[in-house]
Formats: structure tokens, C-alpha cells, sequence
């Protein structure tokens, strides 16, 4: 396999050309969690997977909960499903704390002052309140906790890892938070081993062709179990994808041509929505 054979895989395997999926949702679950540190840029990659879709039903898709966007896999935001959300957490959340452990000493935000925040953030929010960023910040300091610029924002992202708070609905340009168990009632709790399994196979579907050390390799590795999922992706992706469309054989269906623009309302724009 060159380098071209690649590339033409990935573009379809990734459905930057091909067939676009039908919801938004879809195209999250397929790729299992799409980088949306970028929020707008994010919502423009979605809707060109999409088919006829336009900026605004992404963003519907979004304030209704069809996607949502916490702290996962990298110290970054991405966009994720519900379905999903905790897997992903439970598989990455320990690797991101352990990059994040110098800011909470930089920022005098030990164990204690972490839990506290939590606790007074699930307060704030239970009932479905969706708060903004700074109205947690006041709430904060109206508890003795400070929270300003970088210790807010770790205050907030240690409480996303932690399963408790996630995205809620956009409220104007402002991003909102809610409880993770009221805005993902029936997000999934499996197995380590089994969600380990699940999320390696479904990156080699969305993303290959790849290698194991693809996965495993970056600083928001999802396990520390590397050896481990590397066997388990591996024979995984041979058996059931490569051995039903082995490379090179005629079975494997050749990358179509790539969509020119984007279906998405801002594609005769020189920037994202």
C-alpha cells in the first residue's frame, strides 16, 4: 500500500468523499469524538459529512443534546455522543489528569478545593440549570472558591473528567455546562476491557487505514494498556474489516471523488461558520 492508497482510504473511511451520513450525530458516532477546540471550524467539519445539511442543523443538534462537547481523549474539547460520552471518559479522563497535574499545583488546586468546586458546581446546575462559565466563576467565589481565567478554566475541565458536567445548550454566543446525568441520562457504563475493545475497533472503521501505534501514541492516549489494545485492534481490524475487503482486491470499493464543497450554509465563505 503507497502512500496514495492511503489517502484515498482514509478520505473515504473519514467520508470527506463518498456517501455523507444522514444526522449530524451520526457522523460524531462514526468517528468516535471529532477534535471542536474550534467550536465553529467543528460544526463546519460535522456538516460536511452530513447530507444537506446546513450550519443551523448542527447547531440544533447540539443545544438539543444530539452532540455534545466536553474535555476527552486530549486536554481539548471534542465533540462526542451521548452514548458514548462515558466510555470515553473512562478510558482517557486518568491520562488527561496526569497531564493537567502541574496547572492544579501551579494553580493551588489541590484534591480538597477540587471537590469542593465540584460539589458547589453540581448545586448550581442541579434541576437543569445551564449556567455559563462566568456565572459559575461567581457562584464560586460566593463559596470562598476563586476562580479566574486558567484556575477557572481547570476547575471546570477537572469536573468535565470527572463525569459530573458537560456542554449544554448554546445560550447566545456563550457556551452553557450542564449535569452529565441530566443531559446524558442513558450514556453507557461497559467494562474497561470491553470499552477498550469497542473504541480501538471503531478508530480503525472511522479513521484507517491505520496502525496500533496510530491510536496509542499521543498524549491523549486512551489507555495505559497500549501492548494490550494494540493486539486486540489488530486482530480485531483483520478479521473483521481487511479480511472482508482485503487491500487490494477488487472487493475493496475504490475512494469516489471527492465532494468539491461542503453541503454545509457557509461553503462559498473563505472560513468556517
Amino acid at each position: 500500500m503507497n502512500a496514495t492508497d492511503v489517502l484515498n482510504r482514509r478520505l473515504s473511511t473519514q467520508r470527506v468523499a463518498g456517501t455523507p451520513f444522514d444526522r449530524p450525530e451520526d457522523v460524531v458516532h462514526w468517528l468516535v469524538g471529532v477534535q471542536s477546540q474550534d467550536y465553529p471550524g467543528a460544526r463546519w467539519s460535522v456538516g460536511q459529512r452530513t447530507r444537506d445539511c446546513r450550519d443551523a442543523d448542527v447547531a440544533r443538534a447540539f443545544d438539543e443534546g444530539r452532540i455534545l462537547r466536553t474535555h476527552v481523549l486530549r486536554p481539548t474539547w471534542h465533540f462526542v455522543t451521548p452514548a458514548d460520552i462515558r466510555i470515553l471518559l473512562q478510558l482517557t479522563a486518568p491520562r488527561v489528569e496526569a497531564l493537567n497535574a502541574f496547572i492544579y499545583r501551579q494553580q493551588g488546586l489541590d484534591t480538597e478545593t477540587l471537590t469542593r468546586g465540584e460539589h458547589v458546581i453540581a448545586g448550581a446546575l442541579e434541576g437543569g440549570n445551564q449556567l455559563t462559565r462566568p456565572e459559575l466563576a461567581a457562584i464560586l467565589g460566593q463559596e470562598g472558591i476563586p476562580a479566574t481565567g486558567v484556575r477557572l478554566a481547570y476547575i471546570v475541565m477537572h469536573a468535565e473528567l470527572d463525569a459530573l458536567i458537560c456542554s449544554g445548550a448554546m445560550r447566545g454566543k456563550q457556551h452553557t455546562y450542564a449535569l452529565l446525568d441530566e443531559r446524558a441520562p442513558d450514556a453507557r457504563v461497559v467494562p474497561h476491557e470491553k470499552a477498550l475493545a469497542e473504541i480501538t475497533f471503531r478508530f480503525f472503521t472511522g479513521h484507517g487505514p491505520a496502525t496500533s501505534r496510530s491510536t496509542f501514541a499521543g498524549p491523549g492516549s486512551p489507555s495505559p494498556m497500549p501492548g494490550r489494545a494494540s493486539t486486540w485492534s489488530s486482530g480485531i481490524w483483520s478479521m473483521r474489516t481487511w479480511k472482508a475487503r482485503p487491500i487490494g482486491s477488487a472487493t475493496h470499493r475504490k475512494c469516489p471523488k471527492r465532494r468539491e464543497s461542503p453541503p454545509i450554509s457557509c461553503r462559498n465563505t473563505t472560513r468556517p461558520c
